[in-house]
């Protein structure tokens, strides 16, 4: 490759550097997007995150088709990164200028800030500003926090294998479709790119699953165990329908390798919603049952999590190209099947483990509200009421 335009890499080892800076920079975002979606899961009444779970699955499958196109139609692959950048800014603007504050700590120094700034009076006082966290201290929180956790629980250990594999699976199937479906089906690329769309569909069809099913029988269980907090085991029921289809649909992808590119094509549908099913189960899982440290325990799982999906393409064309595709196929099915009992397990012996966990309490207290964390310190001494 010879570069036409100085911001575009112009060689391959350039292209390798600019993408690991990419890959740090998503990790990066998906470190600090987890303690934003555990507020969002805190305080969003309907516990419905299933809308932004999808995007995980949608993003691999559109990716493709339109550079699948793109090479199809000629274009340069320069415009690639061009659209990306423009997608990334665009984000990026949505980000900083529509996505408000929500962390009641820092909302409580804003306030103290504009009492300050309307009556002159230097008492006005947020907790936070109170605390004097070391460089030191806060760079250990962030950074080693997630893997204490990780390393003391077995329990998410277990989870975060179990959740690596699906995750990897899914960044497997974009190098095993072309060797499937352009190599073995004859299928240009744009073409062999429209395969992957059954991946959202698949997605689309577990949000239904959850929205009908799942969800509702979560809030009669709030119901039910009102008012102390439902068991996370609940969130794990989504999985017992999940975990199995995973398996079913590596081995039906191996034996129906022969037939038609339809039957194909409609058979993949299954993975994605088998698989978007325990991500969805055991992220909420993650989040009830550690509380307190959900952000670096969701932290922790993330990370292992990316580097799955980054390894597992590296291999996955070798793969199926030494093993042949049915035969690949069946192996990672025989994978998921030896994982499969994970969510069955932890919906059996979750609460013990819990109750030996230093970081999950078998009952979690409350999670505090802004209007029930720390108050103001007026000139008074005394506290001052949240407002509405």
């Amino acid at each position: 490759m010879s570069g036409e335009h100085p911001s575009i890499p112009p060689d391959n080892a350039s292209t390798v550097n600019d993408v690991f800076i990419e890959g740090s920079r998503a990790e990066k975002q998906s470190g600090s997007a987890t303690p934003i979606k555990e507020q969002i899961l805190v305080t969003w009444e309907e516990n419905d995150p299933e809308n932004p779970q999808l995007a995980p699955f949608a993003g691999p499958a559109i990716g493709p088709t339109i550079s699948g196109y793109l090479q199809v139609s000629g274009v340069s692959w320069r415009w690639i990164f061009w659209l990306l950048a423009i997608f990334a800014g665009v984000c990026f603007l949505l980000i900083v200028f529509t996505l408000p504050e929500t962390y009641g700590p820092v909302l409580l120094v804003k306030k103290a800030k504009r009492l300050r700034n309307e009556t002159g009076d230097s008492r006005y006082v947020a907790p936070l500003e109170l605390t004097n966290v070391s460089f030191t201290q806060r760079l250990k929180n962030i950074l080693l926090k997630p893997f204490v956790v990780l390393i003391r629980e077995p329990m998410l250990i277990a989870i975060t294998a179990y959740m690596s594999f699906i995750y990897g699976n899914i960044y497997l199937l974009l190098q095993a479709y072309p060797v499937v479906f352009t190599q073995g089906h004859h299928l240009n690329t744009g073409v062999s790119g429209l395969m992957l769309l059954n991946l959202p569909v698949g997605g689309v069809i577990a949000v239904f699953i959850y929205i009908l099913w799942v969800n509702p029988r979560y809030e009669r269980a709030i119901q039910k165990h009102a008012p102390q907090p439902v068991p996370p085991e609940i969130r794990l029921e989504m999985t017992l329908i999940g975990a199995p289809l995973f398996v079913i649909a590596f081995f039906w992808f191996g034996v129906c390798l022969g037939v038609s590119v339809f039957f194909i094509f409609v058979r993949p549908s299954l993975p994605s919603s088998s698989s978007y099913d325990p991500s969805l189960s055991l992220i909420n899982y993650i989040v009830d049952a550690y509380l307190f440290v959900a952000a670096s325990a969701l932290a922790a799982n993330t990370f292992v999590r990316s580097i799955a999906g980054a390894v597992f393409p590296l291999f996955a064309t070798q793969m199926y190209e030494a093993l042949n595709p049915r035969w690949a196929s069946t192996l990672l099915g025989l994978i998921a099947l030896v994982m499969m009992p994970i969510p069955f397990v932890l919906i059996k012996f979750g609460p013990r483990l819990r109750r030996n966990s230093k970081y999950a309490p078998s009952k979690p207290k409350e999670v505090p509200t802004l209007s029930e964390a720390p108050t103001l310190t007026s000139p008074s001494g005394e506290n001052m009421p949240q407002e509405k």
